[in-house]
């Protein structure tokens, strides 16, 4: 026997399970309508808040700066890899964001990751949010400090926590700003609030609230009013900003020291250039007009109110990320699959994704959909709906 064939067993018990996920291939560019595996289905998974992942302003952008400096940096960014437009692209960020500078990462992963084990060190605990994003977590796993998670959103939890760390040298609370799979908002007025009362430093994972809260898509710290009080913002650039990369936002002093200590920016290549001319003319659009904010969240209330009208269950989403509960994983792998037949695109998240019996449909409504695009698909949920008798309708 081969020493990997372990494999097929544990491959097919998630097969039987219902935990497989299956990865579809897409063949045009995002947008509303997507062609997938050769099929043109309505696009309700993608990332792309404000449609800008195919923007002629992003592709002009980039032509012009290709011709100008290349692809790719060649080199980490204490080396020999850091570009004028890594320069203004993180000048950029920090005047978005309201903060005094920022630090460019190759994505929201790394950003976290070479973050947080920077700043908590043996003698120090982190505080975080049990339903954070997977990347704070495996962070928080990373550092050398006393970790404590507490429950989801639970202020008093919160405060056992950070009594049971006061002793430490250092405490940093870190919490999703948006919960990327409940659509949910991190209390954070209140954590703020607790963080002056214990010491605390505070970090938010804005990946979710970049160009969908705030003025202008600045993200849940504008949104609450809280610039000043939230020492570290962390936020990607592949998701409402339509590219890839992440960044952390926040003062002078700790943008320095994080080009010092952070390993995922000292010893990764610096982003490719022309990601970063991308990432420039898209924080631009959104500083010149906040329209397509505006449409997005008219089209995430038009969408949410029709699918509780049919009866579904979309929790407790206070976004326009719509995750549609089902509970068990072979039911949602099931409805993932009439979805596509409908011609809607929309993956089930099962678990490690989610814990096991909390199965769901994730939509992701878009400033680029049509009210027909959204129509169309209140029809096809209502049609399988009715087909499976998930929905109370």
């Amino acid at each position: 026997m081969g020493k990997l064939d372990f494999l097929k067993e544990e491959l097919q018990a998630l097969r039987d399970s219902g935990l497989y996920a299956t990865m579809r291939t897409i063949q045009s560019a995002q947008g509303a309508w997507l062609v997938v595996d050769d099929v043109e289905v309505l696009n309700l998974c993608s990332n792309n808040y404000l449609g800008l992942a195919n923007s002629p302003k992003l592709k002009e952008r980039v032509r012009e700066n290709m011709n100008r400096f290349g692809i790719g940096a060649t080199g980490a960014r204490l080396i020999s890899g850091t570009n004028i437009l890594h320069i203004e692209l993180e000048q950029t960020l920090a005047r978005f964001k309201r903060t005094q500078d920022s630090l460019l990462f190759s994505s929201g992963w790394d950003a976290n990751i070479g973050t947080i084990p920077a700043l908590v060190e043996q003698g120090d605990t982190v505080i975080s949010d049990e339903l954070n994003h997977g990347s704070v977590i495996e962070a928080c796993r990373l550092s050398r400090g006393q970790r404590i998670v507490y429950p989801h959103r639970d202020i008093n939890g919160l405060k056992e926590a950070l009594e049971k760390g006061k002793d430490a040298r250092r405490r940093l609370i870190v919490t999703d700003g948006v919960f990327s799979l409940d659509g949910d908002l991190a209390p954070l007025p209140e954590i703020v609030e607790l963080a002056d009362e214990y010491d605390a430093i505070v970090m938010v994972d804005d990946a979710h609230g970049e160009g969908v809260l705030g003025d202008h898509g600045r993200g849940i710290v504008d949104h609450f009013g809280l610039h000043g009080r939230v020492d570290i913002e962390m936020g990607t650039m592949s998701k409402a900003f339509g590219v890839i990369g992440g960044y952390i936002a926040g003062s002078k002093e700790l943008i320095d020291y994080l080009r010092q200590r952070a390993r995922t920016s000292l010893l990764a290549s610096a982003p490719t250039l022309i990601d970063v001319a991308a990432c420039i003319a898209a924080v631009e659009i959104l500083e010149e007009s906040d329209e397509l904010v505006g449409k997005l969240w008219d089209n995430a209330r038009y969408f949410k109110d029709g699918m509780r009208s049919l009866g579904f269950d979309i929790g407790h989403s206070e976004t326009p990320i719509v995750p549609v509960m089902l509970g068990d994983a072979k039911v949602a792998q099931d409805f993932e699959r009439r979805l596509f037949e409908g011609g809607v695109f929309a993956h089930a998240i099962v678990y490690p994704m989610v814990p096991i019996g909390e199965a769901r449909i994730r939509l992701m409504v878009s400033a680029v959909h049509k009210r027909e695009d959204l129509d169309f698909a209140l029809t096809v949920f209502e049609k399988i709906g009715r087909e499976t008798g998930v929905c109370a309708s």
